[in-house]
């Protein structure tokens, strides 16, 4: 075991930039239960200080080096019970780094249906299949005709036996495999085309009827647009290798030719080679094509996933307005306004519905409703949901607060137009059934879209992240996959902000390091019964939670006004010794000292390391003690929309306008900007440089200024820019800024020719052509 410790921690250790000790030792403490967050923030000595990006991948890896080697395992035991394994078969399964290689070795042992090879070796024809190999100047018809008797009545049966044991030992050929796996990968074109009679109902595909690009350069959301196509019947999908290459012998064949040294001129050189391409198109085109579309979609899912689970922590880690008093409007036409106002901590105090809007019409007595509620739990802050009716809705409260007389004790309420994604999912979870048993499922939405402005992570943890609707295709990608990353995701920024253990809900507690839903359900249990925590130590009379799992959760809990100070922090208890000793050397009392920047900045940190606790466990404590309970989130921030501005019809292009980013993907960001649809910033319009990836530029919940360039009513897609040039989007090959070449706009019809030149490489009309490409709707 120690020795495969060793193995992993020197291979994991090169893929994430660390040394074997520390892939070691991270592994050790992944194994004997610790999080990543703990990992990352309290063992930084342990681990030589890896960051938790860097665990995260070290236990990605961890776990699919662990299934190759028990599936290594699995197959070494199934040759060997066969009786087939030889030493340098052995070690060619030792050796083999991934599971498609270690497959294909394991190709030619793997029990399967009787195949026309088997059937023709029982017939007596596998020596005449290796006299053909060994005797080319022979013509493979006159060796045939001693093999004719019984089961094969001629020599043209014979050659077909003798065809079929050397294609399947061709198809077999593990190195074979390998050469012309990668042949395919450089050379392979992805073909779309559509369905006959599927062009009216696939017309949401119609940028993929008539699509050609390389294999090896199809991005994620181009790769699963298609095989959505291909999955609703709309579009056929293929893979061509060679399709330009003239030659009577493609060169796939010739690769399998000369792995067998087959020649072209004697006559068994001339019957091989067309075995050989008889086994291209009958048993290696297909099972290759399989791999490279099964490869397309993995790296299609992992690019989609890695853009949802960028997105989703940027909303999860999104600037919390506060503690303040707040009203909910979850907007609606004809089934009325739903209201809810919430106290500083999320606490209910009322709920209402009003009709200002058609059949009722009622706009004064739901503007009078709204006025009454503010000055009653003098709210100061208006959360508006922005689905449909939320520009009417907002007009309504902007015209109601213009109404309200200015008293400088009061302020008048800040309107915030805020997402509501997934506000449904959650008012008809059992989460929100729990919370309000007799409250209005409708009315349920109008809670959390208030309380998703207080505080953003601590109301859409409720939710399942991938009904948030932060990503690409999000129902197209491998679902078990999506939902370990965006778990992973939720975890790291629950416990990078740190949670209030006296007035964090069961679903927030859940996501804690170490604890998990049946010991949050039981830590809100004793705080019912017991009231508030005084201690971090107090957890430890909770039920069920012992002493591994305080060790894992208490750094990540927050108790202010607590018996001890130090539990407001996130300093971990096995370190307060440490801390305290820090506050003695200050002769002050840990309360007066906590903010004295100039005070700790005086101390030197290696006058309280010791053996444990090192130098960067120190410094987090000194860090600590001058911003304890720092929350790492950025202020809070809103977009203005346009007056006047409440509909496609309403945009022209060259209007200067404020909104928020949505969504980020590889090929730009989409921003709402109050108008019911998020209009798409391509990545060549992110910036006045050359930006390849659209994170580097704007995260999910910024706030940016946009230019509007193109605007389709009909289609619902509207192009904007972020370049303060006011220049069109770059061309191919171009160098904005004059440095490195601009990518050409996804997604555009046929993006690439079949001769695989691009048809459009920038312009305001690639703006369009990604609009397109993203099929994105509200």
């Amino acid at each position: 075991m120690a020795a495969d410790i060793e193995h992993l921690a020197t291979r994991i250790a090169e893929e994430i930039g660390a040394k074997p000790q520390q892939a070691k030792a991270a592994i050790g403490l992944l194994d004997e239960g610790s999080t990543v967050p703990f990992i990352a923030r309290y063992r930084k000595e342990v681990t030589g200080g890896l960051d938790d990006t860097q665990l995260r991948l070290l236990s990605e890896r961890l776990a699919y080096l662990r299934e190759l080697e028990a599936r290594r395992d699995t197959i070494l035991n199934s040759i060997r019970e066969q009786g087939k394994l030889t030493p340098e078969l052995e070690a060619s399964i030792a050796s083999a780094p991934t599971k498609a290689e270690l497959e294909d070795i394991y190709l030619p042992y793997k029990p399967k249906r009787r195949t026309k090879a088997q059937i023709a070796i029982e017939r007596g024809l596998e020596p005449l299949a290796e006299a053909i190999l060994a005797t080319r100047a022979a013509d493979p018809a006159e060796l045939a005709a001693a093999y004719v008797a019984g089961e094969v009545p001629d020599a043209k049966a014979a050659l077909e036996g003798a065809r079929d044991i050397l294609a399947e030992r061709f198809a077999e050929n593990a190195e074979l495999i390998g050469r012309l796996r990668a042949h395919m990968k450089e050379r392979a074109v992805l073909r779309a085309r559509v369905l006959d009679g599927k062009e009216e109902a696939g017309a949401k595909f119609s940028d993929y009827f008539d699509h050609t690009e390389r294999w090896a350069s199809v991005p994620s959301h181009r790769a699963l647009a298609m095989l959505r196509g291909r999955n609703e019947d709309v579009l056929a999908l293929e893979l061509e290798v060679d399709a330009d290459d003239t030659s009577p012998v493609k060169p796939v064949v010739r690769t399998i030719a000369a792995a067998y040294g087959i020649g072209a001129s004697l006559p068994g050189d001339r019957w091989l080679m067309e075995v050989a391409g008889w086994a291209w198109r009958v048993k290696l085109s297909l099972h290759l094509s399989l791999d490279l579309m099964r490869d397309l979609r993995e790296r299609a899912d992992e690019e989609a996933i890695d853009v949802f689970a960028r997105n989703l922590k940027d909303l999860l880690l999104a600037a919390p307005a506060g503690s303040r008093p707040t009203m909910g409007l979850d907007p609606g036409i004809r089934t009325g306004v739903k209201v809810a106002v919430v106290d500083g901590t999320g606490k209910l105090l009322a709920t209402t519905t009003v009709y200002p809007f058609p059949p009722r019409n009622d706009v004064r007595g739901a503007q009078g409703e709204l006025a009454m509620l503010i000055a009653r739990h003098r709210v100061e802050l208006v959360a508006i949901g922005n689905g449909t009716g939320s520009r009417e809705t907002e007009r309504l409260v902007a015209d109601m607060l213009s109404d309200m007389p200015n008293d400088q004790s009061r302020p008048k309420p800040l309107k915030v137009i805020v997402s509501e994604a997934g506000a449904s999912v959650y008012s008809a979870s059992e989460t929100a059934a729990a919370e309000f048993p007799g409250l209005d499922v409708s009315l349920r939405g109008a809670v959390s879209i208030a309380r998703r402005l207080q505080d953003p992570l601590a109301e859409l943890v409720k939710i399942e992240p991938k009904s948030i609707g932060v990503g690409q295709y999000q129902h197209d990608v491998d679902q078990y996959r999506l939902a370990r990353a965006l778990d992973a995701v939720v975890e790291d920024a629950v416990n990078a902000v740190g949670v209030d253990l006296n007035t964090a809900s069961a679903p927030l507690l859940a996501r804690v390091s170490g604890l998990g839903a049946s010991l949050a359900e039981a830590i809100v249990a004793h705080r019912d019964l017991n009231g508030p925590f005084r201690s971090r130590k107090a957890l430890l009379e909770v039920a069920r939670l012992g002493q591994r799992t305080f060790e894992q959760s208490a750094g990540f809990l927050r108790i202010r006004d607590g018996d001890e100070p130090l539990d407001a922090s996130a300093v971990h208890p096995e370190a307060y010794g440490v801390a305290r000793r820090i506050v003695a050397a200050c002769g002050r009392d840990v309360r007066t000292l906590m903010g004295d920047s100039a005070a700790l900045k005086a101390l030197d940190p290696r006058v309280f390391a010791d053996e444990r606790f090192g130098l960067p466990t120190v410094r987090d404590i000194i860090a600590e003690l001058d911003k304890p309970g720092r929350d790492p989130r950025p202020a809070f921030r809103t977009a203005t929309f346009a007056d006047g501005i409440d509909d496609i019809k309403d945009l022209k292009p060259g209007m200067l306008l404020e909104g928020t980013v949505t969504n980020v993907a590889a090929f730009g960001a989409f921003v709402d900007i109050g108008v019911h649809q998020d209009g798409l910033v391509h990545v060549s319009q992110l910036a006045d440089r050359f930006v390849k990836d659209a994170h580097e530029v704007v995260k999910a919940g910024d706030v940016v200024k946009v230019r509007v360039v193109e605007v389709d009513v009909k289609r619902k897609r509207i192009g904007l820019s972020m370049r303060k040039d006011g220049a069109p989007a770059p061309r191919q090959g171009e160098r904005p800024g004059g440095n490195k070449p601009a990518h050409a706009a996804p997604g555009n019809r046929g993006a690439q020719s079949r001769t695989g030149q691009p048809r459009d490489g920038g312009g305001q009309g690639a703006l369009g052509a990604a609009l397109a490409a993203a099929m994105k709707t509200k």
